[in-house]
């Protein structure tokens, strides 16, 4: 069994920042891309970032240049660095990671974290 924890989120001040962590634990063979999404009340799941394996870095057009994505294979944990944060990044910020176990490979969820960003 797999699981993503989550931690980091919370309340902030417009141009503030915060830093999203998310664990990986369990019978884990490997770990492909690990990525962020988001989902604000009244509208969609949305892509934040993702990293590959290789440590390549995508970002959605609203969080580039303010927000790195990384990752750290040793720890099975992927980080989101937020900076320069605008009211309108205050979402449920979810984990979401392709792991291969025995026999299986999944599309794992954490359980999601609040980001508040508010004066």
């Amino acid at each position: 069994q797999v699981q993503l924890v989550e931690s980091g989120g919370g309340l902030v001040q417009p141009g503030g920042s915060l830093r999203l962590s998310c664990a990986a634990s369990g019978s884990i063979l490997s770990i492909h891309f690990m990525g962020w999404y988001r989902q604000a009340p009244g509208k969609q799941r949305e892509l934040v970032a993702i990293i590959s394996s290789d440590g390549s870095p995508n970002y959605a057009g609203s969080v580039k240049g303010r927000f790195t994505i990384s990752r750290d294979n040793a720890k099975n944990t992927v980080y989101l660095q937020m900076n320069s944060l605008k009211p309108e990044d205050t979402a449920v910020y979810y984990c979401n990671a392709g792991i291969s176990t025995i026999g299986t490979l999944y599309d794992y969820w954490g359980q999601g974290t609040q980001v508040t960003v508010s004066s």
